[in-house]
């Protein structure tokens, strides 16, 4: 019998230590994955002096693309560094270098984003960092007009990818704009949130009307008879009403853009009026307590539903607590882990360009913390954008 014992507790613990050396042992409440394939990437040698070196975004590689008009990419990073159209606090102009630092550690540990199964860096798209537009801080309307020409005339060259064919269906993808091209995608480091005009009248130029989703604690529709006083045609245009000058000029496509993450104070109800009339739903913040994140991604998918769209990220959407250095902060925002969750939730749509805004880094932490949440939101962007060609399959009937 002892002998049985013996033999027993020895095979007991042979296999225990089997599984433990193969790595099969999972703790309670633990999820253990299958086995996948090996991903480009897999097992590369990461966290190699990431802190050295010039600063562009994620260390992608940096291209002077307005100087060299031969340069063709996907995906573009691009600086807008104007700041004198916020009403609060400025030092937006400093936002693009700011998210750059910020950006830094994107690529520490490899870059493969676990949620969405991609490595955007490691996919066949051209990904490159232009560097920033040469923005006057002298004169608003001259500006605004340097941020429109060096948007369209990068966004009006040809993608370095071809589109392919659908993954589903196999049949060959056409561009979804509306002038037939395939275009490529750029993000734009604002900036406080005036620049969205100029870039939307760039998007104009090749998709026409376009849905907006709009993350930020502002309307940023208000008239400009309320919001600053509209005393000159340039004051009239400001960060709290370039998505009312958008609406006036046709460039949002009414009925199918969001806002996500609204709490602002009002001049009163007619502001929520002239938001509808704009062309705008909204989400408020505090909704996030009562339907949780898949609710917030449920009523931004039922808006836009296929529609091509434009995505613009005001950093206050989140809470100071998790973006303090921001031009007009205000409490009861979402956290970064929410809005990275959100953003996620858009994977599958055609998200054509995009930008961030308002980060002011003189009033961020010792830490970079908004710097830093800034550039782990894009990461997002860039990895659903990875996994979304700007495509359609179009069924021809015989």
């Amino acid at each position: 019998m002892r002998t049985f014992l013996s033999i027993l507790v020895a095979f007991t613990i042979a296999r225990v230590t089997v599984a433990h050396e193969a790595g099969k042992q999972t703790p309670l409440g633990y999820f253990n994955f299958h086995h996948q394939a090996m991903y480009p990437g897999d097992n590369e040698v990461t966290a190699d002096s990431i802190f050295s070196g010039i600063t562009t975004f994620a260390k992608l590689p940096w291209v002077q693309c307005l100087k060299d008009k031969d340069v063709v990419f996907d995906i573009a990073f691009i600086g807008a560094p104007f700041d004198t159209g916020t009403s609060y606090r400025s030092g937006a102009r400093f936002g693009p270098a700011g998210i750059r630092a910020g950006s830094r550690r994107s690529r520490l540990c490899g870059g493969y984003n676990v949620p969405l199964q991609v490595n955007p860096f490691l996919t066949d798209l051209k990904i490159v960092d232009c560097g920033d537009i040469p923005v006057t801080p002298y004169d608003n309307k001259h500006a605004i007009q340097q941020i429109e020409d060096s948007h369209k005339e990068l966004l009006h060259r040809p993608a370095f990818s071809p589109l392919g064919n659908d993954s589903l269906t196999g049949k060959p993808l056409v561009p979804i704009s509306v002038d037939g091209k395939h275009h490529p995608r750029l993000i734009t480091l604002g900036g406080d949130h005036t620049i969205v005009l100029p870039i939307l009248r760039s998007i104009y130029s090749a998709y026409g009307p376009i849905s907006v989703i709009h993350f930020g604690s502002h309307l940023d529709t208000w008239r400009p008879s309320v919001f600053g006083g509209a005393l000159s045609d340039q004051v009239a245009v400001n960060h709290g009403t370039c998505f009312y000058w958008a609406s006036r000029e046709g460039l949002i496509k009414n009925g199918s853009s969001i806002h996500g993450a609204i709490r602002t104070t009002l001049s009163g109800p007619a502001d929520y009026a002239n938001d509808d009339a704009s062309g705008f739903q909204r989400i408020e913040a505090r909704e996030i307590d009562m339907i949780g994140t898949n609710g917030i991604i449920k009523k931004i998918r039922e808006t836009v539903v296929d529609c091509p769209v434009y995505l613009s990220i005001d950093i206050d959407s989140l809470d100071p607590a998790y973006a303090p250095a921001t031009g007009t902060p205000e409490t009861g925002g979402w956290s970064t882990r929410e809005l990275r969750t959100i953003l996620r939730g858009l994977d599958g749509l055609h998200i054509v360009s995009a930008d961030i805004v308002e980060i002011a880094p003189a009033y961020d932490t010792n830490a970079e913390l908004t710097s830093m949440a800034a550039a782990d939101v894009l990461y997002e962007v860039i990895s659903v954008m990875a996994k979304t060609p700007l495509g359609k399959v179009v069924n021809v009937k015989l």
